[in-house]
């Protein structure tokens, strides 16, 4: 799945400009799924957070059972050496990846040492803010004694696209999908926030969602400007109610929604929350 036409990949030691094959017909994760990613940005000359992606990627192979050939410090200069291959004020997506190669003698679980590594940079702006209409998933999130919800690993995503593309069916541009327990997790691509009485509400993580990186940078970021944020289990009637909603993730980083159901939203909070980000991610360099 290419983002774009100019791309470098690191593989074996070596980059090389383009979408290179990297995976084998009869790799372990080739056939079993065990893979997994990690995705960070690079945008206006700032790289947020790049260390903490790097640690959550080596976080995410321990838990599908793999050992990482890499430190996340060794990960990120890499990632960083790769960047210096684009023109400068080129805006990218960064993700690094692990996958088995081997099977254990069982076949099915991993050989924890025969984990390849590598790293996909690609051009891809950051979107333009403009409609962003949320309705409801009727397909649910696993819970952790289900599948491998601590980890951000590609086997998980099928049921994110089903969400989003379902949605899309509907004419809504993205979906909360809820747990098992009819609780609010996250949309199909993000996590979510919402505003209520001049604070704000994100769903508590409880193990069947990934707890984002720019999740949490928002909460600090909130909280620092002597904001109240509030982590609390959250229910579809909670967002009906909400007075305005905005999403959070590597890609977009902060979007307002503009629609939830059939109910217009303003955006004035949302935006105030996405020029924190910007002004810390600018100020962390």
């Amino acid at each position: 799945m290419a983002l774009s036409d100019n791309i470098w990949t690191w593989f074996r030691g070596d980059w090389k400009q383009g979408n290179l094959p990297i995976l084998g017909a009869a790799d372990h994760a080739t056939w079993q799924g065990t893979l997994v990613f990690d995705g960070a940005r690079h945008f206006e000359g700032v790289t947020p957070d790049l260390d903490l992606h790097c640690a959550r990627i080596t976080r995410s192979a321990a838990a599908m059972g793999m050992n990482s050939p890499y430190t996340a410090a060794e990960i990120e200069k890499l990632i960083r050496s790769g960047i210096r291959n684009f023109r400068k004020g080129t805006e990218l997506y960064l993700r690094p990846m692990m996958w088995s190669c081997e099977a254990s003698a069982a076949l099915i679980d991993p050989d924890p040492n025969s984990t390849e590594f590598a790293i996909c940079l690609e051009e891809l702006p950051m979107p333009t803010l403009g409609d962003m209409a949320l309705t409801v998933s009727p397909f649910r999130r696993p819970h952790q004694d289900t599948a491998l919800t601590e980890a951000k690993a590609a086997c998980l995503y099928p049921n994110n696209g089903r969400i989003i593309a379902e949605a899309r069916k509907r004419g809504f541009n993205n979906a909360l999908s809820l747990d098992l327990d009819d609780n609010v997790a996250e949309t199909a691509s993000t996590n979510v926030f919402m505003l209520r009485d001049g604070e704000f509400f994100t769903p508590i993580p409880n193990g069947t969602f990934l707890n984002g990186i720019t999740r949490q940078r928002i909460i600090s970021l909130l909280q620092a400007a002597r904001h109240t944020v509030r982590e609390e289990t959250l229910s579809v009637a909670d967002f009906e109610g909400a007075e305005e909603i905005f999403m959070t993730g590597n890609a977009s980083k902060v979007t307002p929604v503009t629609r939830f159901q059939e109910r217009e939203l303003p955006t004035d909070q949302g935006m105030m929350v996405r020029g924190l980000y910007w002004n810390y991610a600018h100020a962390r360099g």
